[in-house]
């Protein structure tokens, strides 16, 4: 019985050590690892599939999105199969450490992170705004206080508001409020706004282009602004053998004028063209 529990042990750890093993072949860490059916490369992106118009879902079913369209064009030119991967954004940095995820890549800002993970260069300058309904009488920030504002939670608007890096005047604004809510999505955060729960949502500028667009005339975006910022596609922190593909072929779009077009054909959706901020000749660190 004593030996039959050690060789059980033993074949336990030996099942263990191959687990773990299987774990470092999917590690985001390194590129080209993983293929598909064919034994193509794949490339699987994380995205918020509620975080339009960069990710989300149509009304078709499929997710969408600016990001998901410059991420397609990447892989159709490196040859990998692009898997779009919904992910829930408390857990990112779950997913990108476990190897489920390659990327984040969904308006993701640089500021605040540069040293969480291993960056491409900015592709979008980016600001974070308010939302609130055109009936409200809030016509700028100051008229916040005393009223209820909605953030995503972990979102760039809820770091400008409260992180270590926010300004004072964005700190003493937020001490202004009501109350500082956080919900899981935008969808949920402009039901509570249409609702009466509150009287504002703070997010970002083509978030908040998109939605009032395809709400009607009921919010308006307030002039002043929270914050600027710039979005860039983030990797596990080392992976630079990855983030230099994407990288060197994201240069190759802005040189050949792919990226402007890409961004021309989601203009109707809140992309705005003036935002593309990509330097194809800057090097990424």
């Amino acid at each position: 019985m004593k030996y039959t529990k050690i060789l059980t042990a033993m074949l336990s750890a030996a099942v263990m050590t191959a687990a773990l093993a299987g774990c470092g072949a999917k590690d985001g860490s390194k590129s080209g690892d993983k293929k598909n059916s064919k034994g193509e490369n794949t490339f699987t992106v994380g995205f918020d599939a509620e975080f339009p118009p960069y990710g989300y879902k149509d009304d078709n079913g499929e997710y969408v999105g600016f990001d998901l369209s410059l991420a397609e064009e990447v892989c159709k030119r490196n040859g990998w199969e692009l898997v779009k991967q919904p992910i829930d954004w408390d857990s990112k940095d779950m997913e990108l450490s476990s190897g489920s995820i390659d990327c984040i890549w969904n308006g993701f800002t640089i500021n605040g992170r540069e040293d969480a993970y291993t960056w491409t260069t900015p592709y979008v300058d980016n600001s974070q705004v308010v939302v609130v309904k055109a009936d409200s009488g809030i016509e700028k920030l100051s008229d916040l206080s005393g009223k209820v504002v909605i953030v995503q939670a972990d979102s760039s608007a809820l770091h400008a508001l409260t992180g270590d890096d926010a300004s004072d005047d964005n700190k003493a604004l937020a001490a202004s409020f009501a109350d500082l809510q956080q919900v899981g999505d935008y969808n949920s955060a402009f039901m509570n706004l249409d609702s009466g729960a509150a009287e504002a949502v703070c997010l970002d500028y083509g978030v908040a282009v998109y939605e009032v667009a395809n709400r009607g005339s009921d919010f308006k975006i307030l002039d002043e602004k929270i914050s600027t910022e710039q979005y860039g596609v983030g990797f596990q922190k080392g992976n630079t053998e990855l983030r230099d593909k994407v990288q060197s072929t994201l240069a190759e779009m802005a040189k050949d004028g792919t990226l402007e077009k890409i961004a021309d054909e989601w203009a109707d959706k809140g992309i705005d063209k003036q935002s593309i901020c990509f330097d194809p000749d800057a090097k990424a660190e």
